[in-house]
């Protein structure tokens, strides 16, 4: 039996190892990604089979006076903490890479073994950590999630331009009409998507003024995208308006779907089944997020890079002066760049780690959690407000280059 135990574990060694090596091979993004992945199933599956465990810690709490959903968001916070902190360090450390000639550019790439038993350590760690810390870092997670969805905005900005000019840049006459098809059928389905909104949030007998001024507030903000847009002094196009407004349809939408199931203006049942279906809805847009802010917003290699030293050499020989001055240009001829930002880029997986543990907890880290998840007026108006968020931003980027002529808008 000893020997057998001792072959599964240098066989599992092996695996891990090869594992590691074949994704330093090929994309460290991968892996980064494959681990972003294991803490949101594992910090799912704690939600749901972890709170009896955590009741036997003294440290995180002894007086067995919470609830079973309070247990619930505190193991869901402690994955979370372990995450961000693996990948904030990640980020502090890799501040300044600019070339591959850097040593830190090979840990970033490869070490897989050790970064794997790093990310583990890291949360376990969380589990040993008194309730009082976790109390502050759910208070703090709430401005990181805020963040993560400010930035999720700017990338929808980005992609949904980048979209426009590749498809406008093809100059034929096939892509205008897929353009215009695309346009009308993104604003179609924004205001199909409201009316359904009206009869599920909008029941007869009841006032529900609020609900009714969100829904009246995002098909006018549709129909302002569209005109400003289309306006001959603002340089847009129907097709980023058309895909922010559904967009902002459906942020109304997850908003009025988290009022609490009480509130007798929500007209959805607020079962198990439709809460897991936003939940994993919800999953997939931020994996989606982290994957193309990895790829988009963090290819910039100058983001936290600090600005290249002065030479000095004012007070050497000239012959020596030369020498370093070609040994310097040899190196930098050599060096390659990096293709993005390695420290923005453990940023995002940071901020998204925040972000989610709000979403499975509710955006709630009280002593008392909730049994549903993302529910509960808190997540109302994060959502709402983040539709807010996207639109003012949205009509900036038209309106902006026309008030400040003079200045560059990427």
């Amino acid at each position: 039996m000893s020997c057998f135990l001792s072959c599964c574990a240098s066989l599992t060694c092996g695996l891990c190892t090869s594992v590691a090596s074949g994704i330093s091979q090929k994309s460290a993004r991968i892996g980064y990604c494959a681990l972003f992945g294991a803490s949101l199933i594992l910090s799912w599956l704690l939600r749901e089979v972890g709170a009896p465990l955590l009741d036997k810690i003294p440290w995180i709490d002894s007086s067995h006076t919470h609830t079973k959903e309070w247990y619930q968001v505190q193991a869901v916070l402690r994955v979370s903490l372990g995450n961000f902190l693996f990948f904030g360090i990640l980020a502090l450390i890799m501040i300044g890479v600019k070339d591959q000639n850097d040593r830190r550019d090979s840990w970033h790439h490869g070490g897989w073994t050790v970064k794997l038993i790093m990310w583990l350590l890291l949360v376990i760690l969380a589990f040993f950590i008194p309730d009082v810390v976790m109390i502050g870092y759910g208070f703090i997670s709430k401005f990181g999630a805020g963040l993560f969805l400010l930035i999720q905005v700017i990338i929808l900005l980005d992609c949904t331009h980048n979209w426009n000019d590749a498809w406008v840049e093809k100059d034929e006459r096939k892509w205008y009409i897929a353009l215009l098809v695309v346009s009308i059928g993104c604003y179609i389905g924004a205001y199909a998507l409201s009316g359904i909104l009206f009869i599920w949030f909008n029941p007869s007998g009841y006032d529900c003024g609020l609900n009714v001024f969100f829904l009246v507030t995002t098909m006018i903000l549709a129909f302002l995208f569209g005109v400003i847009s289309l306006h001959p002094q603002v340089n847009g196009s129907l097709l980023p308006a058309s895909v922010i407004s559904i967009y902002c349809a459906y942020l109304c939408y997850t908003g009025l779907q988290s009022e609490p199931r009480e509130y007798e203006c929500n007209g959805l049942n607020k079962s198990r089944a439709v809460n897991t279906g936003t939940l994993v809805l919800g999953m997939i847009t931020t994996v989606l997020s982290v994957l193309y802010s990895a790829l988009r917003a963090g290819s910039s290699t100058t983001f936290l890079t600090p600005p290249s030293s002065p030479r000095s050499g004012e007070n050497k020989p000239l012959l020596e002066e030369e020498m370093e001055e070609g040994k310097t240009k040899k190196e930098e001829k050599e060096a390659k760049p990096v293709s993005y930002s390695y420290s923005f880029f453990h940023l995002i997986f940071a901020l998204a780690t925040m972000y989610s543990a709000m979403l499975l907890s509710g955006w709630t880290s009280s002593n008392e959690g909730t049994d549903l998840i993302d529910v509960g007026w808190t997540s109302v108006w994060v959502r709402i407000g983040t539709e807010w968020v996207t639109a003012g931003l949205y009509i900036w980027t038209l309106v902006a280059p026309s008030l400040f002529p003079d200045r560059e808008f990427a």
